[in-house]
């Protein structure tokens, strides 16, 4: 189910009959057609297993199944939106920037610490993001919300990419996480502390980056 990108902050995805996608609650902004919006307490395709997982890690942004058959226009706060198109690779991102996505995504939570280690974990803290990070994975177009607007940067094992991480949106492929910072703990307190720590993201795949390093 691809969007299609009316503006820098809009989108419009078409719903056809048998086929259901997942939005934020609060993200439709107007539809055309027999479209129904209804709670999901089930947590996604990833069924019940997937919502308590999101529960417990503190991921669980209300989601609304949407289905029937018409089109319908999506955007949140004002924010950007950036559609990522998935091809069988697993999108690492957090909850409350999934805008819309399409319901044949197999959504999930990782671990922070499961990349990274103690520092997967420091990572998490250091931007916000908590212990935990949804996934999303399988064959479909996902829509997310960045402040500022969303720049793609290739990951190659040759080319590794370094972000600062309260400018990290969400990576997807094959690809490994740490940070690293080259000072010290004494220049690492106060509002600008993040430009401290460095993200490096290597492997096979791409990052998505945002022009800003507020959180939504």
């Amino acid at each position: 189910m691809p969007f299609r990108e009316i503006n820098s902050k809009m989108v419009e995805a078409t719903v056809a009959p048998g086929q259901k996608m997942f939005s934020q609650r609060g993200a439709m902004l107007a539809y055309k057609g027999e479209v129904s919006f209804t709670p999901n307490i089930q947590g996604g395709q990833g069924g019940l297993m997937s919502m308590i997982g999101r529960r417990v890690a503190n991921e669980a942004t209300p989601l609304m199944t949407v289905e029937g058959s018409g089109t319908v226009m999506f955007g949140h706060g004002g924010h950007h939106i950036q559609v990522i198109n998935l091809q069988g690779d697993t999108l690492y991102v957090e909850a409350d920037r999934l805008l819309a996505f399409d319901g044949t995504l197999q959504q999930g939570t990782m671990f922070m610490g499961s990349q990274g280690g103690v520092m997967g974990m420091v990572r998490g803290q250091v931007t916000g993001q908590g212990l935990f990070t949804t996934t999303l994975k399988g064959h479909g177009a996902v829509a997310v919300m960045a402040h500022g607007g969303v720049i793609e940067l290739p990951i190659t094992p040759q080319r590794p990419v370094h972000v600062d991480p309260q400018a990290y949106v969400a990576h997807h492929g094959d690809v490994r996480n740490k940070l690293s910072t080259a000072l010290g703990w004494r220049d690492m307190v106060g509002r600008g502390s993040g430009e401290a720590f460095q993200l490096e993201l290597s492997g096979q795949g791409s990052v998505y980056v945002q022009a800003s390093e507020d959180k939504l």
